[in-house]
């Protein structure tokens, strides 16, 4: 299940981009994937865990700013900033603050340095998926960290991205924003996880209302039928069929498993199955994305067929995906949290 996983990794960390099964070092390291791989190694049992847990910390750890913002990019032992975002800082946040919680001392203690660095600048981000980022960061420290001094700066993100949704959805549209892009399951995630700590009733009703209307909208042909990144899904036009990524697919899993651990509704846990089922071939092209025999995950579904490289994004998605839904039981107590 990992061989693909830990073959993208090498002593720096995972690597970006892959020529079919073959990692290219020359595409570098990002925080986005290096954050994310950090949660999947930590949902590990393997012996190497602990050590791709170091690898992974350490890799956040180097490319933390002063002001705890993240250098997004390194290639060849230079940092570039063309693709930094408020992204990166939410996914460092979220990584960090599980692995504030892991049992391996070395990551626990600069996992926390970087959350106490990185905590006045996560607070202050603006576009939505960010936010969710840091609020889940903030669900996953108050929950497991008991640190209940945190939920003034959760209700503040909180209240942050419902005005997104309140800016934005209409009748026939409920939504944060004129058009879903990436990873969209993730805004309702993130207030499915702060219900759980907040028992906030606005945050528990845009949650169902978003959620349900992208499962509505994407499973209409019995299958996930993910927002195509070719123009992406604007308010009031079609959905563009392709390219469907990976990662779209997590987002939705992830989603729908938050929601029936806030709600216990089951109907929630037959969506992530069914989401889960695109990557077997479950899909418009009606082919699989894992690939059984490197243990990876193809880039993405494109009108004929497969993208056939399989990158560090893709597999990440796909084992946070299975490592969810194959836990469900356990993750509950924890009110799970995983994101993308």
């Amino acid at each position: 299940m990992y061989g693909h996983f830990k073959r993208m990794t090498d002593s720096t960390g995972i690597i970006q981009f892959s020529d079919k099964a073959n990692p290219v070092i020359e595409s570098g390291y990002t925080v986005d994937d290096n954050a994310r791989a950090l949660i999947v190694a930590m949902g590990m049992k393997e012996k190497e865990r602990e050590k791709l847990i170091k690898t992974y910390t350490t890799f956040l750890q180097e490319a933390q700013n002063p002001d705890g913002t993240w250098q997004n990019l390194k290639i060849h032992d230079k940092y570039y900033t063309v693709i930094n975002s408020e992204d990166s800082i939410g996914r460092g946040v979220l990584a960090a603050s599980f692995a504030a919680t892991c049992n391996v001392q070395d990551a626990q203690k600069a996992a926390r340095m970087m959350l106490k660095r990185v905590m006045p600048k996560a607070i202050q981000v603006n576009s939505p998926r960010a936010i969710a980022y840091v609020l889940l960061g903030l669900v996953k420290i108050i929950t497991s960290l008991k640190c209940i001094n945190m939920m003034p700066k959760a209700s503040f993100l909180a209240h942050k991205l419902l005005n997104h949704y309140d800016q934005n959805h209409s009748p026939n549209w409920h939504w944060f924003e004129d058009r879903m892009t990436y990873c969209n399951a993730l805004l309702p995630h993130a207030l499915f996880g702060f219900y759980a700590v907040s028992e906030d009733p606005k945050a528990l009703k845009v949650a169902k209302n978003t959620l349900n209307f992208l499962t509505i909208s994407l499973f209409q042909k019995g299958y996930l039928n993910i927002v195509g990144n070719r123009g992406w899904w604007v308010k009031k036009n079609q959905i563009p069929p392709y390219d469907q990524q990976p990662v779209d697919a997590a987002s939705v899993v992830l989603a729908c498993l938050q929601a029936y651990v806030v709600t216990g509704e089951r109907e929630y846990i037959e969506q992530a199955k069914l989401a889960y089922d695109w990557y077997w071939g479950k899909n418009i092209n009606s082919v699989p994305l894992y690939n059984e025999k490197t243990q990876g995950c193809h880039d993405a579904l494109v009108p004929h067929g497969v993208n056939l490289n399989q990158g560090a994004e893709a597999v990440i998605s796909f084992l946070m995906a299975h490592q969810v839904l194959s836990d469900i039981q356990s993750k509950q107590s924890e009110l799970l949290i995983p994101a993308v």
